[in-house]
């Protein structure tokens, strides 16, 4: 990619609709809250953690991953970790973030849901950047848990524009979840779902068909299935693709693997997005540059990617519209 390019991805206007949030805690964070809540680690040192950060699979990130958020406990933590995501995200031009979190992480350690909620919402107001909560149930844990978890969540309605499905993929297929995400469509909350990252296209036509799904997190498992990959590109069902996650994960062996240019080419409404940047090695910037400098991708390429963010974000239509504007005028400006 060359310097022009660069800076062109690097400056556009974002949005992002696939980060967890709890996978935004960097190292030096997670030491200072271990420290103000008296949490102890495994780890001696900063970068004895970072060297831990070493995955083979979903799975062995998932347990790191919740080992860090064990140092979560207070409101104040939530509002921390929240605050520094989005200062990130704003130094990367992101516009608009749609933020995943997991309640059951935490409620199962005893950390009240309001604590949870009210300070990852507390920092989203504080932002420049525009800010929603999509609240995530664990699909390793049963279908009764999240129902309990949803319960629990209600007082805070107001606070969410969504719910979600994440952790572990595989053995855990989108329709053991098919009655409680009946229920949030019923309380007139969006749902997205996880789905055909590690799993098969078949939890993907699950997602959409029994979940009932308006975005897919991932999907690149799609391109297995072409009666699949039609419908999605029929139906302009966005994928939350997260090129960074997907090589650390080993979805692909390298960036030169990924399918982000085929996902395109078929006409899926594909996003770029960093799913859980302090683990998987870069927030939206770090993943547009790392997809860029790997893939055959270009200046038209860029300007679709940064229209499909805002077109499959969750925004009213008029937002929706002045970011889009927005985009159009920032490349047009660069094409003359």
């Amino acid at each position: 990619m060359n310097d022009q390019l660069r800076a062109l991805v690097t400056q556009m206007p974002k949005a992002e609709l696939h980060i967890h949030i709890e996978g935004s805690l960097e190292p030096e964070l997670i030491f200072a809250l271990a420290q103000r809540n008296g949490v102890a680690l495994a780890y001696a040192s900063v970068e004895q953690l970072r060297q831990a950060y070493a995955f083979t699979d979903l799975q062995s990130f998932l347990d790191i991953y919740y080992a860090g958020a064990s140092v979560l406990r207070e409101e104040q933590d939530f509002y921390d970790m929240t605050a520094a995501y989005l200062a990130r995200a704003q130094a990367d031009q992101v516009r608009h973030a749609e933020l995943f979190f997991d309640p059951q992480t935490h409620t199962a350690r005893g950390v009240p849901i309001a604590s949870v909620i009210n300070g990852i919402h507390r920092a989203c107001q504080d932002s420049p950047v525009s800010a929603a909560l999509i609240l995530c149930f664990l699909r390793h844990l049963s279908e009764e848990d999240a129902f309990a978890t949803l319960e629990q969540a209600l007082p805070y309605r107001d606070k969410l524009i969504g719910v979600g499905l994440d952790s572990s993929e595989l053995g855990h297929p989108p329709e053991k979840f098919a009655r409680v995400f009946a229920r949030c469509r019923e309380l007139g909350l969006h749902v997205v779902a996880h789905a055909g990252e590690e799993g098969p296209p078949a939890y993907i036509e699950s997602a959409l068909d029994v979940l009932r799904v308006e975005r897919v997190d991932h999907g690149v498992r799609c391109l297995e299935d072409a009666a699949l990959t039609q419908r999605l590109a029929r139906e302009q069902i966005a994928l939350t693709v997260c090129p960074l996650s997907n090589v650390k994960l080993r979805v692909f062996d390298t960036m030169a693997q990924h399918n982000l240019v085929r996902l395109l080419d078929a006409g899926l409404l594909a996003t770029v997005n960093s799913d859980d940047p302090a683990y998987f090695g870069g927030y939206m910037n770090d993943n547009f540059i790392a997809a860029f400098d790997a893939l055959p991708l270009g200046l038209s390429h860029a300007h679709r990617l940064a229209r499909n963010g805002f077109l499959a974000a969750f925004l009213p239509d008029a937002a929706r519209q002045r970011h889009l504007d927005e985009v159009d005028a920032f490349f047009a400006a660069r094409e003359c």
